[in-house]
């Protein structure tokens, strides 16, 4: 037997609204009456109800408009809405039915039918709310499920990178905590750099260790080459750029697909002199333009087999009189006017 469910139940005559609230009486429900369709509207607003019996002919707002009024509250229209009518023609029954209705009752009252519907109606309705809540439920969990899936899948990316990053630096001249300054200074950079998002920082700062990942594939003898090398030597250098993007170009990750775009590109200059694709100002990414200026300055303030590392200020200089040239002019502005944490960076 169902009980304690809110059932309002809508008429204007008062007698028709005794007998039904006697016969439901039956199942202990929350019973609450109203005399009018201005009535029914206020309690409906106010108050959450499993049930509603609705009087058609009412004067002022019927039991059509009643209806009409309430399937266009979000909140409500779910509310089962039974008709009660002494109209059993096809067009009362239909129109009822089209306003979205589930029932309709004639009077006066069949006891043992007003029970039956009710309870039916009251069932139905309860399952659908608690099927609703069940499918919410699988949903929230699937969703948290696939978050803690590409949480994962992010994290063994980030991983592998610098896994990779730091493979590219024991077969290279650099040392171990190279990729992790230029990530640091790139990560800095990006954070000043007005157009990009936090999202965009942290994009940077996991895909610039990658940022040499083609000298895997260079000869070991051009990498550990303590001289200057030839032009024929530095031309094979250059196809660090190019290998490393024939590897990460189908990659449909966001970090791997930025990775790309900063090896191929971190070697483009401002003045359109650099390589591989001798790219100018804006048409370099910024991302590539960033990480050029954060590979140089930590280059030039370490030492490399084929040179000692230069003095702090010396490679800032060289930095700023690069600008406009080698270097993006935004961005080495940002990078004088922060100079000291930069500084801290490279000393880590």
């Amino acid at each position: 037997m169902l009980s304690n469910y809110n059932v309002l139940v809508v008429d204007d005559v008062v007698d028709n609204i005794q007998v039904a609230m006697n016969v439901l009486r039956e199942d202990d429900h929350n019973l609450t009456f109203a005399l009018s369709g201005e009535e029914a509207l206020t309690l409906v607003s106010e108050n959450d109800y499993d049930l509603i019996l609705l009087d058609i002919m009412m004067p002022g707002i019927d039991g059509y408009e009643v209806c009409r009024q309430i399937k266009k509250n979000p909140l409500k229209k779910d509310i089962p809405i039974i008709f009660l009518t002494a109209k059993t023609n096809i067009e009362s029954i239909s129109n009822a039915f089209s306003l979205g209705a589930v029932d309709y009752i004639t009077k006066p009252f069949n006891a043992d039918e007003l029970l039956a519907r009710t309870r039916n109606h009251i069932e139905l309705y309860q399952s659908r709310l608690l099927l609703a809540q069940n499918n919410l439920s699988l949903q929230v969990k699937h969703d948290m499920e696939k978050e803690r899936l590409l949480s994962e899948l992010e994290k063994t990316q980030k991983e592998i990178i610098y896994i990779l990053a730091e493979l590219t630096e024991a077969v290279s001249d650099e040392t171990g905590q190279h990729i992790k300054r230029v990530a640091k200074i790139s990560r800095l950079l990006a954070h000043y750099y007005p157009t990009l998002k936090e999202d965009d920082v942290e994009t940077v700062y996991y895909a610039a260790p990658m940022h040499d990942i083609g000298k895997i594939a260079v000869n070991q003898n051009i990498l550990h080459k303590t001289s200057s090398l030839t032009e024929a030597e530095f031309e094979i250098m250059k196809t660090h750029t190019t290998l490393a993007h024939k590897v990460l170009k189908n990659s449909d990750r966001k970090i791997i697909q930025a990775a790309d775009i900063i090896a191929m590109q971190h070697h483009e200059k401002w003045d359109g002199s650099g390589y591989p694709n001798a790219l100018k100002a804006n048409d370099i990414h910024i991302f590539g333009r960033i990480v050029a200026i954060a590979d140089v300055f930590d280059a030039l303030t370490h030492k490399r087999v084929y040179k000692e590392s230069w003095h702090v200020e010396d490679a800032i200089a060289y930095i700023r009189d690069s600008s406009g040239t080698h270097f993006d002019p935004a961005l080495v502005d940002i990078f004088i006017s922060h100079k000291e944490e930069f500084i801290e960076l490279v000393n880590d």
